[in-house]
């Protein structure tokens, strides 16, 4: 769980974040929205400490990180995956030297049980035999995937995507929205997911937080968004006529009027 309280932090005199609380829960996927401009990367960047926030206090699994020393800091990052928008990954890299570089970085292990770890997430995220190919071999989908693999191969506690989706095409990004969610519940992960994918929201959104202007909107979950009466949460989500349609059915699906092929259910 990663909770934070009164998140504060301006650049200049822009205020960026203005007293912004939540709870990130633990073995959920804990989305971020917003427009741009509404502080959600920074706030995510607050919660990993590439910013400090002016006022506010963030604790991890009750330990607070705002007033750990770096040693302290540093021991709790090696509990923290990263995927980030354009995966990053080491172009000069074969698939195996990108997901083994954290084993090189923050463990003493033997290559063996190194390449044995790498193979374990690699088949985890279905690209087994993958090992020597570099990234300019594979699809925008499967470089996600070994970001991913990246990500989790130190067994981390917290796991932080930036956009994960970003660049996918609908069904690709519906598979990897499906992998961080098993991997979330497997590994009993607290997840946190910066997207603007509104898929994402409505089909892996188990606790959201929707922000505006640098504060908190609204939160809840997928099922809460389609019975909300919140305006400017409408009109983020459903801003098209056809995602209002959709929320129409939603709602007729969820009270048992409509039946899961559009059909009007008569009672």
């Amino acid at each position: 769980m990663i909770e934070f309280k009164n998140i504060k932090k301006r650049f200049g005199d822009k205020v960026v974040l203005d007293g912004v609380s939540h709870v990130m829960e633990t073995g959920k996927t804990n989305l971020i929205i917003g427009t741009s401009g509404s502080g959600k990367t920074v706030l995510q960047k607050c919660l990993v400490g590439l910013f400090e926030p002016d006022e506010g206090e963030i604790i991890y699994d009750g330990r607070s990180f705002t007033d750990m020393s770096q040693e302290e800091r540093k021991l709790l990052r090696q509990q923290i995956g990263m995927l980030f928008q354009g995966s990053a990954l080491f172009d000069s890299m074969t698939v195996e030297e990108n997901i083994q570089f954290p084993l090189n970085m923050f463990t003493n292990d033997s290559n063996s049980k190194k390449l044995q770890r790498v193979n374990e997430v690699l088949e985890r995220v279905n690209l087994v035999g993958s090992n020597k190919k570099k990234p300019s071999e594979i699809s925008g989908g499967m470089k996600k995937r070994v970001g991913i693999a990246r990500a989790i191969v130190l067994n981390p506690k917290y796991l932080f995507c930036d956009e994960p989706n970003s660049g996918l095409d609908p069904k690709t990004s519906m598979v990897i929205d499906k992998l961080i969610k098993e991997l979330t519940t497997e590994y009993n992960i607290t997840t946190i997911i910066n997207t603007h994918d509104m898929n994402s929201v409505m089909e892996i959104g188990d606790n959201i937080l929707y922000m505006v202007n640098g504060k908190k909107e609204w939160t809840g979950n997928s099922k809460d968004i389609i019975f909300s009466d919140n305006k400017q949460l409408n009109e983020f989500i459903f801003a098209s006529e056809f995602l209002q349609d959709a929320k129409t059915m939603r709602m007729l699906e969820a009270q048992g009027k409509m039946d899961g092929n559009g059909n009007m259910v008569n009672k």
